[in-house]
């Protein structure tokens, strides 16, 4: 069974559907994204002097520091094509960058990825993303409730409650963070409870960061469930998700992907490693080339669950200096923020570990007089939304040009 037939359909008819969005997203862009028409400007060209794939490669891909940066400056409504209060929702995601939502279903596109992991009309899942500010809960919730399950509106974190729910409920679905799944279940054990048999749970549907295979494994025994991943961005929605199949996620049929050269944004061939790059098929907030900073590939083979599209072989690392921890972006830039309520604090790094498959964030901090550990603890929480360990090493610990973000994770 599929949620539509563009799943099946032959690829050279989805590539022909896929230009006419991307043409699409073109011409609105031309006409209204002041980001967009400064771009068009460096380039010398107009939307209509890109006649196909290989012309569209050659636009240089737009960078969500640089959305940053530019919302800042000019606003969010020099990207869109109409007023910000005929939009949907507006949410704003670490960074700080809003994330606007349009008026259109299933508009974040989550929705086929949903019914390739198994979930079906009367599934009651509890949906564990966060609904402040950040648009994964709902945008989570939205494309459960299109194919006819209810949901819990349980957010992240108070895992006792968690429990309850899972136990008090007849609760056959989870959505969230393979982590958080884990420490549900241990947390669950640790109180005498046995997850397969005091739980209902049947699947899980997981995204907002990698998920390692010994990871899947240890959690789909633990509760006697499977798990399914999604991938996608607070700015575009869903990218690719897996099928019961596995071996890699399918690309969505409501974005144009690409595989690029980190260094000059031109698509690489089909098995090669590069970053990846999204144009979403929104016409309210038109987004070209849209670099996300992951890595991944191209896999070609056709699937045994008889879905067409092609495959991403999965997470492979970033490409620049942000690193996405317990499903938030880590920006240097925004970190500095932090340190500049500290003068004492001579050099800093961000490191990034994850022993026995748990992410830890620490930060090491040079100081010339001593440093409130707990208040620096909070006010990098309150802006970064994570609360790190906070080591002091002695002066020249961190060497001067050192990067100020290390990301030694490791999955397998």
């Amino acid at each position: 069974m599929y949620y539509s037939e563009y799943e099946t359909e032959p690829r050279e008819k989805r590539m022909k559907r896929k230009w006419k969005g991307v043409k699409d997203v073109l011409l609105e862009a031309e006409q209204s994204s002041g980001e967009f028409q400064t771009r068009l400007k460096d380039l010398g060209a107009s939307a209509r002097d890109f006649k196909n794939f290989d012309d569209y490669g050659k636009i240089p891909p737009l960078r969500k520091k640089d959305i940053i940066d530019m919302q800042a400056e000019h606003g969010l409504d020099w990207f869109l094509n109409c007023e910000p209060g005929k939009l949907g929702r507006i949410y704003q995601s670490p960074g700080p960058i809003f994330d606007p939502e349009g008026t259109e279903p299933d508009y974040w596109a989550w929705s086929e990825g949903f019914f390739a992991a198994g979930f079906r009309p009367g599934d009651l899942a509890q949906m564990t993303f966060s609904y402040h500010m950040t648009p994964a809960g709902l945008m989570l919730e939205e494309p459960l409730r299109d194919i006819g399950c209810a949901v819990i509106p349980a957010g992240p974190g108070n895992t006792a409650k968690q429990i309850e729910f899972l136990t008090q409920l007849p609760v056959t679905s989870f959505v969230g963070m393979t982590s958080y799944l884990k420490v549900i279940g241990q947390k669950a054990i640790a109180a005498g409870l046995d997850p397969k048999k005091d739980f209902h749970l049947k699947k899980a549907y997981v995204a907002a960061e990698p998920l390692s295979e010994s990871l899947r494994k240890e959690v789909e025994e633990m509760f006697g469930i499977t798990v399914r991943q999604g991938y996608g961005t607070a700015d575009v929605g869903c990218i690719a998700y897996e099928c019961m199949e596995l071996g890699g996620m399918h690309l969505s049929n409501y974005r144009h992907v690409e595989i690029c050269d980190p260094a000059t944004g031109i698509p690489l061939p089909d098995g090669e490693t590069g970053e990846v790059v999204v144009t979403p098929f929104f016409t309210d907030y038109p987004l070209v080339r849209l670099a996300t900073g992951d890595l991944s590939a191209i896999d070609t083979s056709m699937c045994d669950c008889g879905r067409t599209a092609r495959k991403i072989t999965g997470w492979k690392g970033r490409a620049d200096d942000t690193a996405k921890v317990k499903g938030q972006f880590i920006y240097p830039s925004q970190a500095g923020a932090v340190f500049q309520k500290y003068p004492q604090a001579a050099n800093w790094q961000i490191r990034v570990t994850n022993p026995g498959g748990r992410d830890i964030l620490t930060v090491a901090i040079e100081t010339n007089d001593p440093i409130d550990i707990d208040k620096f603890g909070a006010d990098f929480q309150a802006i970064m939304k994570l609360m790190p360990a906070v080591e002091i090493v002695a002066l020249g610990a961190i060497p001067e040009n050192a990067p100020k973000l290390v990301d030694e994770r490791t999955y397998d």
